[in-house]
């Protein structure tokens, strides 16, 4: 297993182990599996290990198995802060002490604010004394490193990125999000800040491995390299230098032992021409399910009546490619989570952003149609349910 050096003491291996989807068995954790997956990990170099507070089950069952089989000196935890949670300072030390106590450890290697969205909400968590609460606890030792997780535009994750000294950062990113999201810009500037990148949703979700429209099945079927769907995607991870570690949702014995095999003959830097011409042949044929043609470059913002436009837009292709409840849900987090609603009918047609836009997208239009698809009954009801569960 390949490791990347990172500005910490240790290295990180490039594979990351992602806790969210431990294998189940009617409905609940199937320990023996997990067991056996996360120690067959680690025997063979994986030693980043990412969980979070909401994700049900996950620490308790990854502080089991490394107690268990006393091996916690082995790996890196990494897990998150629910900072949606947050109403007061001593809600800081109440989600921390339970995710000590669930993973069986005294102290946490990464921590992350998980889905902190934009730069209003890191304001909040200042107000309620983060910053203090967190130098007590590196200074303790309780905390090595910490960070942020993210989901949204590039323009909200430079500003993010900007706003405290991060140790490291997590993003969305993968050969279809390579400009969207925060993307290949906020993937750079980390770098350059020496801020090392996490990636996670590698395959966006299962997207660049399931239900692929047929023309590209047959291609990666006939491509002479014999990789898999999911092998091509995390190749292209890989050869990136600027990429310090890639999460995979490993769900069985066989994705753990493929994706191992991958990052193991990956090289930094070994890329070919002949390789990003193959992938960007596929980004075309998936990319023709796209409704809007919005490449997230953030020249229409910021709107002055408060649309996430790119965000609006990503969200409704998202429907498209990944299917409706998946863009709803998105919609629904990236305009409820937030300090301020950035909703699709805040429009009011001004038309500021039109001649702003590159590619010659019709903003207001086109934002309309984002309207009639997520903004109704349904709607209501998904971001009620995330209000009152989240805020």
């Amino acid at each position: 297993m390949k490791n990347r050096k990172v500005n910490h003491e240790a290295d990180l291996s490039i594979l990351g182990f992602g806790c969210m989807r431990f294998p189940r068995t009617a409905g609940k954790i199937d320990m023996d599996k997990t067991e056996e997956m996360i120690m067959y990990a680690i025997e063979n170099g994986i030693n980043y290990f990412d969980t979070a507070y909401v994700y049900p089950g996950s620490e308790v069952a990854l502080g089991k198995v490394l107690y268990k089989n006393q091996c916690r000196d082995q790996v890196k935890i990494a897990t998150k802060l629910p900072h949606y949670l947050v109403k007061k300072e001593g809600d800081f030390e109440k989600y921390f002490k339970e995710s000590l106590n669930r993973l069986k450890t005294d102290n946490i290697d990464y921590y992350l604010m998980h889905m902190l969205p934009d730069i209003k909400v890191w304001k909040k968590l200042v107000d309620f004394g983060v910053l203090e609460w967190i130098e007590e606890k590196k200074k303790s030792g309780q905390i090595k490193y910490i960070g942020f997780s993210y989901h949204g535009n590039t323009q909200h994750f430079l500003e993010v990125l900007e706003a405290y000294p991060w140790d490291f950062c997590q993003i969305q990113y993968n050969y279809m999000d390579e400009h969207s999201q925060a993307g290949r810009a906020g993937l750079l500037r980390a770098y350059e800040k020496k801020i090392p990148v996490i990636i996670m949703e590698p395959l966006r979700g299962g997207l660049l491995v399931n239900k692929l429209p047929k023309k590209a099945e047959k291609m990666f079927l006939e491509s002479s390299y014999k990789r898999s769907p999911a092998a091509w995607s995390f190749a292209w991870l890989f050869h990136q230098k600027e990429v310090a570690c890639v999460l995979s949702g490993m769900q069985t014995m066989d994705m753990v032992k493929e994706n191992i095999q991958v990052a193991s003959a990956s090289q930094e830097g070994r890329w070919t021409p002949e390789e990003e011409n193959f992938i960007h042949d596929i980004k075309t044929i998936l990319s023709a399910k796209t409704k809007v043609g919005c490449t997230a470059c953030n020249y229409c913002m910021p709107c002055p009546y408060g649309v996430d436009i790119p965000g609006a837009f990503r969200c409704y292709n998202v429907s498209f490619i990944d299917g409706y409840f998946k863009g709803l849900m998105e919609y629904a987090l990236c305009t409820t989570m937030r300090s301020k609603q950035s909703l699709a009918s805040m429009c009011v047609e001004c038309g500021l952003c039109v001649p702003k836009c590159p590619q010659s997208i019709m903003i207001p239009a086109e934002l309309k149609r984002v309207k009639r698809k997520f903004e109704n009954p349904l709607f209501k009801i998904v971001s009620g349910f995330i209000k009152k569960r989240y805020q």
